[in-house]
């Protein structure tokens, strides 16, 4: 199939098919990066209502570069991946003071700055500033080994590559943020993961897939993700109507949210000689009484399963919120300043749960 035919025949399915979505309404550079960041590794239906809370908070780079952490992290809660959170913040701060507040339009100056990959460089140079780059993502990958018959591994330098080489070859540089958003929607209603629509494709008289029923097999990837079993026990030290938390730092997940003081183990273990074991804890032992005792629960990331659980204490009335600050990390907070933390998913549903959060 040659380039003309690929082309015209994709855009052509678009321009009838496409999603009714906000960003596709625009140009503005800021709307369709916020979009893209979002809808990494994340569906659109889950994605949607995120992308609108951001643009309600914070309607343009400065202000979304004004906001603080903990705000901008708030809005994200949920979606996971949070690295994409504080990229997204790191990202408005440089646009804002560098290029005060005006996206750059070409891709090398998009990749200079934080959180901005090839991927999202592309799609912001095409989309928004009609530059000739090719985006390549899964939806891409899936629809042009397919089609072609690409068999080079996408887990590897070198099969992204064969496939960059293609998209770019195939790019209709006219219309390159049009063509680009064409294969993209195509992959994802049509030329889907699993059951795609072979029987009424556009590409079905000459797709290589079909001609060979390797739709299961293509796109080509060996890399299997490893999944690691985590064992957290948070503690939950209540001093009157107030509860410790604590800002999680350094490259683990859900940097940048708040929690509660935690142990991790190797395993689940008692929890009287996990408090007689750790030396902060051991520090508050007069001073706190064991109230609550959760069950062990599985709470699933991508590449982590998590079992966790919760110990509720309580703190007596007179120890200093110093003394518990130098001891574990944590500050004293009321209900209603912690709703408005950001917080990991299995935080905020415990407390929930318990009543302590609506």
């Amino acid at each position: 199939m040659g380039k003309g035919d690929f082309s015209k025949k994709i855009v052509d399915w678009y321009l009838v098919n496409p999603r009714d979505l906000p960003w596709r309404k625009t140009k503005d550079p800021y709307r369709i990066w916020l979009s893209e960041v979002i809808l990494q590794q994340t569906r659109v239906a889950q994605g949607l209502p995120y992308y609108m809370e951001f643009v309600r908070n914070f309607p343009n780079v400065k202000a979304l570069a004004a906001a603080s952490e903990d705000n901008v992290m708030r809005t994200w809660q949920g979606l996971g991946y949070y690295s994409r959170a504080r990229n997204l913040h790191a990202c408005a701060k440089v646009i804002t003071s560098k290029y005060n507040g005006k996206f750059p339009k070409t891709q090398t100056e998009l990749l200079a700055l934080p959180g901005i990959g090839e991927y999202t460089a592309a799609a912001i140079a095409s989309i928004a500033f009609g530059q000739p780059e090719a985006v390549v993502d899964g939806n891409v990958f899936r629809v042009l080994s397919r089609v072609f018959g690409i068999e080079d591994d996408i887990s590897t330098s070198a099969g992204k590559k064969a496939f960059t080489i293609k998209a770019k070859e195939l790019l209709d540089i006219d219309q390159p943020g049009i063509f680009n958003q064409a294969v993209m929607e195509f992959g994802a209603l049509h030329c889907t993961p699993k059951s795609p629509n072979c029987t009424d494709c556009i590409f079905s008289a000459g797709c290589f897939a079909k001609k060979r029923q390797m739709q299961n097999l293509l796109p080509v990837k060996s890399k299997k993700v490893k999944v690691r079993t985590r064992y957290f026990t948070y503690f939950i030290i209540t001093k009157g109507n107030k509860l410790a938390m604590k800002k999680r730092n350094g490259k683990d997940i859900w940097a940048g949210l708040y929690d509660f003081y935690l142990i991790e183990g190797k395993r689940t273990q008692r929890v009287e000689k996990m408090m007689k074991e750790d030396k902060a804890l051991i520090q508050m032992e007069p001073f706190i009484n064991i109230e609550f005792k959760s069950e062990s629960f599985k709470h699933i990331l991508t590449h982590q399963h998590i079992i966790a659980r919760f110990v509720m204490l309580s703190m007596s009335p007179g120890f200093p919120a110093k003394k518990l600050h130098d001891a574990l990390g944590v500050k004293l907070f009321t209900a209603q300043e912690i709703a408005i933390l950001p917080k990991p998913v299995l935080v905020s549903h415990f407390l929930t749960k318990k009543g302590i959060l609506e």
